[in-house]
């Protein structure tokens, strides 16, 4: 009994340092692990910004300084490695390749790949010519590759022919400004403007058409008309009414229009050369070039009156057009005439208009001098309106050339790849 009591009194100091051991070894965990926590977040803070990690990704050498700078102070202060390099994004085993001085830069950057299937100089040259030629203007590669296979010679693909297209249109070339002939209208009936426009007519899907005469130093409307077809003898009975009507010397005027189907027709043409009228139109691709009788257009169809559906009829549209025409030329005030009517201005009673409105505000102004911070308003005449002037216009036939003109000279010809006698149908046109 003395020596169970014995025992049991040796036994229990030896499981309570047990026990404390435990105790402590837990403490001693659970404090790495705070230390740890409090390192990773800090190293979270200070890696703000830092875009790293990826399979493939490229660091420049700042950033992999920037990723060993952290990772020892996050280490420093309590942080295994491997978890700091999985809050940045980064696997040790990079880090560790990092380290090594032979590997501290990316050698990426410095290789120079030639790929195999590359496009030597010569042949890029031979490509570029063929580009480049004659028989290819106005033809995309998409049009250029089908022609090539037609006449037998493979070059390349559309998208290797847009590559060389785009890389030499990135050397900078000398800009090349072509000279354009302008008249410049310093009187009444020099210079004449004139164009169709639609109007919706009574049905839908019907409409009429307004042909209109402008003269462009006063943008006065010099006549007009309104059919139910667009035809060049509707235009040239227009043009011959407007100069008996106005007894216009039709051999000192120019007729400013665009390049529509009655513009060019032959009843037209004849007409103006039985008048004396010189004609003049458009540039090609230029929409821009009769924009005095286009702004007119713009500020009939913008009256407040101008009917938000359709005419009613041929005479409703003739009725309400001589309206606008008396309003236009007689009341309103164009912007770039200086605000004076278009019949002041073809009547030469601009410039009385303009001096009366200067008197007027020299007046107020030396009635009361404290309200003028400036000058008053200048009322001067407009300036003399210029058009480009096109009088020959090049009409020029396409012709019909056979395929193996897409052949530069020197090039082989290459054995056909069908047997017989060509087709009608193969040849360029």
């Amino acid at each position: 009994m003395s020596r169970q009591c014995a025992h049991g009194r040796a036994s229990r100091p030896e499981g309570l340092n047990a026990r404390i051991r435990r105790f402590e070894r837990a403490l001693r965990r659970k404090d790495k692990a705070l230390r740890e926590a409090r390192a990773l977040v800090a190293l979270s803070r200070k890696a703000r910004g830092l875009a790293v990690g990826g399979r493939g990704r490229l660091h420049s050498p700042e950033d992999r300084s920037r990723v060993h700078e952290l990772l020892q102070q996050a280490m420093a202060e309590g942080a295994r490695q491997s978890a700091a390099c999985h809050l940045l994004g980064v696997s040790p085993r990079t880090v560790q390749r990092w380290r090594k001085p032979a590997l501290a830069r990316d050698g990426r950057p410095e290789v120079t790949r030639v790929p195999t299937n590359r496009i030597d100089a010569k042949e890029r040259r031979f490509i570029l010519s063929v580009l480049h030629s004659a028989r290819s203007q106005g033809l995309s590669p998409w049009q250029i590759v089908p022609r090539l296979a037609d006449a037998n010679i493979y070059l390349a693909s559309e998208s290797t022919l847009y590559r060389l297209l785009r890389a030499q249109r990135s050397t900078p070339r000398p800009l090349v400004r072509r000279p354009v002939d302008s008249r410049a209208a310093s009187a009444p009936n020099q210079l004449w403007s004139w164009d169709i426009t639609y109007l919706r007519g009574p049905e839908r899907g019907t409409f009429l058409y307004l042909y209109l005469v402008m003269d462009v130093f006063s943008r006065r409307i010099m006549g007009w008309r309104i059919h139910t077809e667009e035809s060049s003898e509707r235009a040239a009975a227009l043009i011959r009414e407007v100069c008996a009507r106005n007894m216009v010397d039709a051999r000192k005027l120019l007729l400013r229009t665009d390049n529509g189907r009655p513009m060019r027709g032959v009843t037209m043409a004849k007409t103006l050369r039985r008048l004396g009228i010189i004609p003049s139109f458009s540039r090609p691709g230029v929409s821009n070039d009769n924009a005095f009788v286009e702004s007119l257009f713009r500020t009939l169809k913008s009256r407040p009156d101008f009917p938000n559906e359709r005419f009613p009829s041929p005479q409703g549209a003739r009725a309400w057009m001589g309206r606008f025409v008396a309003w236009y030329n007689r009341e309103h005030l164009h912007s770039r005439l200086g605000y004076v009517t278009p019949d002041d201005r073809y009547f030469g009673r601009d410039a009385e208009v303009l001096a009366r409105r200067a008197r007027l505000y020299e007046r107020a102004r030396s009635r009361r001098p404290g309200r003028w911070s400036r000058a008053p308003r200048r009322w001067e005449p407009a300036r003399f309106p210029q058009v480009p002037v096109k009088t020959s216009p090049s009409l020029v036939e396409p012709r019909a050339c056979h395929l193996d003109a897409w052949r530069p000279r020197g090039w082989a010809r290459s054995p056909p790849l069908r047997t017989g006698p060509p087709s009608r149908g193969r040849q360029l046109t």
